[in-house]
């Protein structure tokens, strides 16, 4: 499974959405019960899947579901 893939999962889960597919250009707008107190659960449920961990500026430096992704890759 690839990245997107698990990340994917990630957000079905925490969105408990098994619909939703993610998409380099999607963003917290595009998913009605992203807020930002999910914004952070989202951020822990991706560390604990891809054994990793963001700092500060790795988080406000996220655009889009395409940058999470080049994230995950820099921190894997």
């Amino acid at each position: 499974m690839d990245i997107k893939e698990r990340l994917n999962k990630v957000f079905k889960d925490v969105f408990d959405d098994d619909s939703l597919e993610i998409n380099e250009t999607m963003t917290a707008e595009d998913v009605d019960m992203w807020d930002s107190l999910m914004h952070i659960t989202l951020i822990v449920a991706i560390e604990r899947e891809f054994g990793i961990k963001f700092n500060t500026s790795d988080v406000n430096s996220l655009e889009n579901v395409g940058s999470l992704i080049e994230k995950i890759k820099e921190r894997s």
